[in-house]
């Protein structure tokens, strides 16, 4: 069993029903993505990963709608501290962070 999913399992629920444990569940995963203005212009993203972990990302947008702005964020941004991403989505608190 690939270890990504032996970590899912020891994961508290909901996030266990997230990630996947099997290969089927991998091939049907779809990753929770979760947002933070720190401003209008600033805008922070969270987004896990099939692996069973999560990033978050940093950059300044526009600001006129900011789930228009979700990918521009994720493909662009700056990637967060671990110490700074954890205390932005405490949400993830149980979940590996990917560098």
């Amino acid at each position: 069993m690939h270890p990504s999913f032996l970590r899912a399992m020891e994961l508290p629920e909901p996030l266990r029903s997230h990630f996947p444990k099997s290969i089927e569940e991998a091939q049907a995963f779809k990753p929770f993505v979760r947002e933070l203005a720190l401003s209008s212009n600033v805008l922070c993203v969270a987004k896990t990963r099939i692996e069973c972990a999560w990033s978050a990302y940093v950059d300044a947008v526009p600001g006129l709608n900011h789930r228009n702005e979700l990918e521009a964020v994720l493909t662009r941004g700056t990637k967060l501290r671990e110490d700074v991403a954890r205390i932005l989505f405490p949400e993830f608190d149980e979940v590996p962070y990917h560098w």
